[in-house]
């Protein structure tokens, strides 16, 4: 390799390097990348013009003196291993062309007019540096220079052209060479970007033009303009487009809408949480107050004014299970008058008696009012009737024979305590007659209720 290829290539690699460990420069502390969560696989084509002209190196030097421009395309592929760094395999093909060479024979005539040349194909294979991120204000990024290097084979053709003779076609032959580029990618949409480049191809001999002058091998350049198209889902972004710097602001802005979610989301618990808490609290309220009006006794006679159809009943009078006086000339007449103490154990028998939940069994909670009851029984000897009504399974057969079995074992109770069981009335009534809603555990215990009515 000629010493000035070699201190180009040697520039070359010193620029790319500073400029790498400049854009990338990222804090050690934060994480590394994780190539799945981006898009890092592209394809490109372009177009453009080519020529024997380049800015890197002596163009004095080069075999003819006046280089023409010739079209050129050609396409890529690409995949983005880290930020700044990306393979690159490229193919090209297209013409060269030049006029004047440098010698000239004795009449002072140039010894070629010309020669053009047709690039069959190349093929390289090159490291592509992106040297800087350029973002717009949404962090979102729009240009990334960037400087590549690579080595490759061409073939080629060469015809040369004389003011006096047919043209020298000469065979095809291939070639080492040394591409290095410069350019700009534009990012027009997320899976599209325009790229503006430029190339030197360093042939590895003095053939390309088909005329060996002077000490430097030939080179030719290759300015394009082409479209680049980004391989993966939308959802995720370019490689490329992404610095360190912008890769952990994006993770931070991740985390805190995460965490945004994250609170939203807990607050609307709350907010729903507390909506129960109201509506459970005007639920109980509500059956407070209709529960009331089930309990109120304003004659003080026990039955409930609800159930009682003759309110206003004077203190002390004997009445039935509808809060009626009972007569005078009737059967029970001669039986113990009650006093308002036994009216309240009455009155506080209903209250607590209670069976465990769907039997016909009597908690053990009950048994202390219910021996009063006994004892109220056996000293005053009246007649009893109890009316049991249950809150409902949604079965009225299931549930009438559960009321049935309740009121039958409160008699089998009284009874086995040595209660008369003639004097004693049982009736089942199921889930009708219900008088709250059953919605509510207020209201279900309101509609689970025993009916003691004293004649």
């Amino acid at each position: 390799m000629k010493p000035r290829l070699k201190k180009a290539l040697l520039l070359f690699f010193g620029i790319a390097i500073g400029c790498q460990l400049f854009a990338q420069t990222a804090d050690p502390n934060q994480p590394k990348p994780t190539l799945t969560d981006y898009r890092t696989w592209s394809v490109g084509i372009s177009t453009g013009i080519s020529t024997p002209y380049v800015l890197i190196g002596y163009n004095s030097r080069q075999d003819f003196t006046s280089p023409d421009i010739q079209a050129g395309y050609g396409i890529y592929i690409k995949d983005q291993l880290t930020h700044g760094f990306g393979l690159q395999a490229d193919l090209f093909a297209g013409k060269i062309k030049g006029d004047h060479s440098q010698q000239k024979n004795g009449d002072g005539a140039f010894i070629y007019s010309g020669f053009d040349t047709k690039v069959n194909w190349s093929a390289s294979f090159s490291g592509n540096f992106t040297i800087a991120h350029i973002y717009n204000k949404h962090n979102q990024g729009i240009i990334q220079p960037y400087l590549s290097l690579g080595v490759g084979v061409m073939n080629y053709t060469p015809t040369l052209h004389s003011y006096f003779t047919s043209p020298t076609y000469l065979s095809a032959s291939s070639e080492f060479m040394i591409p290095v580029g410069a350019g700009f990618k534009f990012n027009i949409t997320p899976n599209v970007n325009l790229d503006f480049g430029y190339q030197v191809n360093f042939a590895g001999d003095d053939r390309l033009d088909g005329y060996a002058y002077g000490p430097t091998n030939d080179r030719f350049s290759y300015a394009h303009l082409g479209l680049e198209f980004v391989f993966g889902k939308r959802s995720k972004p370019e490689l490329v487009r992404m610095s360190r710097l912008a890769e952990v602001q994006m993770q931070d802005k991740a985390r805190e809408n995460a965490m945004q979610a994250s609170l939203q989301e807990q607050k609307d618990e709350l907010d729903q949480e507390y909506a129960k808490n109201v509506k459970l609290s005007n639920d109980l309220a509500s059956a407070n107050s209709a529960a009331s009006k089930y309990s109120a006794d304003s004659d003080g006679d026990g039955v409930p004014d609800y159930f009682d159809k003759c309110p206003n009943t004077p203190a002390g009078t004997k009445v039935d299970a509808s809060g009626c006086p009972i007569p005078d000339n009737s059967p029970d007449a001669s039986k113990a008058e009650l006093t308002l103490d036994d009216w309240r154990v009455v009155t506080n028998t209903m209250r607590t008696l209670e069976f465990y939940p769907g039997t016909a069994v009597i908690s053990e909670s009950s048994f202390e009012d219910l021996n009063k009851l006994v004892d109220l029984l056996r000293s005053k000897k009246p007649s009893l009737k109890i009316e049991v009504y249950v809150a409902g399974s949604g079965k009225a057969d299931e549930d009438m024979k559960l009321s049935k079995d309740r009121a039958e074992a409160i008699k089998g109770y009284l009874a086995h305590r040595g209660i008369d069981a003639s004097t004693i009335r049982t009736y089942g009534y199921g889930s009708t007659r219900q008088i709250a809603s059953n919605k509510t555990p207020r209201g279900r215990k309101i509609n689970e209720r025993v009916i003691l009515g004293i004649f």
